[in-house]
C-alpha cells in the first residue's frame, strides 16, 4: 500500500464533563498536530498517490472550522466531550467526504482506498482513526 501524508496544526479552546478529566473540566485550550495520511494500493498514471497539495489544501479546508474556536460553543458538538479521540474521528469523516467530493483530484475519486487521521496533543500523547475510504 503507497501512501502519502501531509501535516497541519489547529488550535481550540474547550472543557470536558465528567469527574474523569479531573481539571480539564475547566475550561482551556489546546494546540494539536494532526497528521493524515491517504492510502491506495496503486499509484496513478503520473507516479502519485494524490496531489499532496491538494490534500494539504483540504485538510486546511476541514481545520478551518475548528482553528481558534471553542468548541463548547459549535453547535454540533453540543453534548460532546471533544476529547483528542473524537476529534481524530470527526477530522476522518469530514476530510473522507472531502475525498468522495474530489478535492484531491480527479484521479483520486473511487481510488483512495484508506485514510488515517493521527490527532498529536502533545509529543507524548495522541489519538488515531483510521478506516477504508468507499
Amino acid at each position: 500500500m503507497y501512501s502519502v501524508a501531509v501535516r497541519r496544526h489547529f488550535m481550540i479552546a474547550h472543557s470536558f464533563v465528567g469527574e474523569v478529566f479531573g481539571p480539564a473540566q475547566r475550561l482551556h485550550g489546546a494546540t494539536y498536530t494532526v497528521e493524515t495520511e491517504f492510502r491506495r494500493a496503486q499509484l496513478d498514471g503520473d507516479g502519485l498517490v494524490c496531489d499532496i497539495g491538494r490534500a494539504g489544501a483540504a485538510l486546511e479546508a476541514v481545520l478551518a472550522d475548528f482553528d481558534y474556536r471553542n468548541l463548547d460553543e459549535v453547535p454540533a458538538f453540543r453534548g460532546q466531550n471533544t476529547t483528542t479521540e473524537f476529534l481524530a474521528g470527526e477530522i476522518w469523516r469530514r476530510l473522507a467526504a472531502k475525498v468522495r467530493e474530489g478535492a484531491l483530484g480527479p484521479g483520486t475519486k473511487g481510488a483512495l482506498e484508506g485514510l488515517r487521521v493521527v490527532l498529536h496533543e502533545s509529543p507524548q500523547a495522541w489519538a488515531a482513526f483510521e478506516g477504508p475510504l468507499e
